[in-house]
């Protein structure tokens, strides 16, 4: 059975669940025909639209709520299995009803949201590396107690307690032409694992042989800066991290989104890969003193609603959303202005 076939048949199983589920729970047969997703299912029963999400949910507040605002829906019912409490939470932050529900065999039990958990802190063994990064001449960032180094935007390096698989391993088949990396042992057991590319390191090492962290961070560095600007040809050097590049530029440049100065700032939930593009978070001040709180986003992402409304509920003042001009359609502006808190959309 080919892919395509297996997807089909998936998908059409998934809509007799839905619909199976939305029975059972409104006590009446629903003869309203399943809509396939991406991720799952959705039926328009009587105006309320009901999307079954199949497996990973954290990322599907946006696309099942963009899906029922372009079906004329009143309410959204989103059923899921994985996430409920991270979806319930973003869905109380929005104007349109949004019910989030777990399927137990037959039954849909309500959701309760689930609070925002305090980042962790970083270890001060890690935190002693900073001046390392800064010297090769890196941005050092800690987010959720990961310290990271960053060139214009792109991760170079990252403090670890013990040798890994590799950084960039979850970058899959995203090669870099010019691969450099190099490990060096710190004391008290920590590492500095620094690379960019998937390529075998150990041709590194067998070329260039041990060379002080420093130096193989400062090549890192180099390659890097070489590629991230805004006249360098297409390259994987420049096409990952393009949200974090927009988030240099305005720290660059504050007056892209009428500020006096921005700084990189905590997301609300730590980043799990490299490869796959999610929007970053900065803080900025006016002139006044007063502080914002900037989402940068690169690319249609029609989760950005859900990553604000986690920003919205750490932040203490005002949120600005920046994007490309290209980024900044129709669809993402409709989400956007779904939050029950208005948010500033500011296009660079």
């Amino acid at each position: 059975m080919s892919d395509t076939s297996a997807g089909d048949r998936r998908g059409r199983l998934l809509g007799v669940k839905l619909r199976t589920l939305v029975s059972e729970h409104l006590g009446r047969p629903v003869d309203a025909e399943p809509h396939g997703l991406p991720s799952g299912a959705a039926l328009d029963v009587d105006g309320v639209a009901w999307v079954l999400i199949d497996g990973p949910a954290e990322r599907s507040l946006g696309p099942a709520l963009a899906w029922a605002i372009r079906h004329g829906a009143s309410s959204l019912q989103m059923v899921a299995d994985q996430h409920t409490g991270l979806l319930a939470r973003r869905a109380r932050r929005c104007s349109f009803p949004i019910e989030v529900w777990f399927p137990e065999d037959w039954t849909l039990l309500p959701v309760v949201a689930e609070p925002l958990a305090e980042p962790a802190a970083a270890s001060p063994h890690h935190l002693d590396l900073i001046p390392v990064i800064e010297a090769a001449g890196a941005t050092a960032n800690v987010e959720h107690g990961v310290v990271v180094g960053e060139v214009r935007g792109l991760e170079v390096c990252r403090v670890v307690d013990q040798p890994t698989v590799g950084l960039f391993a979850e970058l899959g088949d995203v090669d870099a032409p010019s691969p450099v990396s190099e490990r060096e042992e710190e004391g008290d057991g920590v590492l500095l694992e620094v690379g960019v590319g998937a390529n075998d390191r150990e041709a590194f090492r067998m070329l260039h042989g041990d060379i002080p962290t420093v130096e193989a961070l400062g090549a890192v560095v180099d390659i890097v800066l070489a590629h991230r600007s805004p006249d360098a040809p297409q390259h994987p050097l420049n096409r990952l991290g393009q949200e974090r590049y927009l988030r240099w530029q305005l720290e660059q440049d504050p007056s892209l989104v009428a500020l006096t100065s921005v700084v990189a700032a905590e997301p609300p939930l730590p980043r799990a890969n490299l490869k796959d593009p999610v929007p970053c978070t900065a803080r900025g001040m006016t002139s006044d003193g007063s502080e914002s709180t900037i989402v940068c986003s690169a690319g249609i992402d029609l989760d950005l609603v859900g990553f604000v409304a986690d920003v919205q509920a750490m932040a203490d003042g005002p949120v600005i959303v920046a994007l490309r001009p290209r980024d900044a359609v129709g669809i993402t502006r409709e989400l956007l202005a779904m939050l029950s808190t208005p948010i500033d959309i500011c296009i660079v």
